[in-house]
């Protein structure tokens, strides 16, 4: 039996788009647009000033009617910033961790979503600005503590997020020799998502192991999606073969 999912990666500036303007509802009303059934999202604030002190993880989960887990990459007194997972699946968080960085502390999120008779296995991340970073934070990530520890043949494993990486560099490389770039399985030409007004750059990734078929992978480019954040989200249907035993 195979099941098909809808995974979608987005990073949302803090909720604040375009215009300048904070609306974590049109952020909301943007992935509803996609219908995903997990969620990976990039740069949310939890308790922050500048974004009026709101839990932007769970309120975005809120508005979709799912369960968040967030992880704080940047965590400054009661002020949080980070990654997120949202999904109405049974979901549970196996590590949250920082990861090698001498410019903008940057981390990843692992989580465990419950598909039945597979566990589906999610990290989330958003790499650094500077080359060298998100080499050691991508060797990081492929490693033992993290991906590498992982049995493929037994656990599909999907790696989403805003690598900073577009396909000619050198952390998109060595997370590609590994897995597969969703949007390079499909007919689709590959589409960038950054910045969302006029796309050029290809930096928001899905990644996949050998035991995920991608069915479509699309980037969201609607007139909301243009002015809610300055990426646009990336969508990905995965066929996730269910008959594996695991023990």
């Amino acid at each position: 039996m195979r099941r098909r999912i809808r995974f979608l990666t987005y990073n949302v500036h803090s909720c604040f788009g375009t215009d300048r303007k904070l609306d974590p509802a049109r952020i909301a009303a943007v992935i509803s647009e996609c219908r995903p059934d997990i969620i990976a999202l990039q740069e949310v604030d939890v308790g922050r000033a500048r974004s009026g002190g709101i839990d932007q993880a769970h309120m975005i989960a809120a508005h979709l009617q799912m369960e968040a887990q967030f992880h704080p990459a940047l965590h400054l007194k009661d002020e949080k910033y980070g990654d997120a997972v949202l999904t109405a699946l049974p979901m549970r968080l196996v590590k949250a961790g920082a990861l090698p960085s001498i410019g903008e502390s940057r981390g990843a999120l692992w989580v465990e979503v419950d598909l039945a008779d597979i566990n589906l296995q999610i990290v989330v991340t958003h790499l650094g600005l500077r080359g060298s970073d998100r080499v050691r934070q991508a060797t990081t990530l492929l490693g033992p503590g993290w991906l590498g520890g992982i049995d493929h043949r037994e656990a599909p494993v999907v790696l989403a997020g805003d690598l900073n990486a577009t396909p000619r560099s050198a952390a998109y490389k060595l997370v590609a020799r590994q897995l597969r770039d969703a949007q390079l399985q499909t007919d689709a030409k590959p589409r960038p998502t950054f910045p969302s007004r006029l796309p050029l750059l290809r930096i928001d990734h899905v990644f996949v192991g050998e035991e995920i078929d991608v069915a479509r992978c699309e980037v969201h480019n609607t007139a909301l999606a243009r002015v809610a954040s300055d990426h646009l989200p990336l969508v990905a249907e995965l066929e996730i073969d269910l008959s594996k035993e695991q023990d």
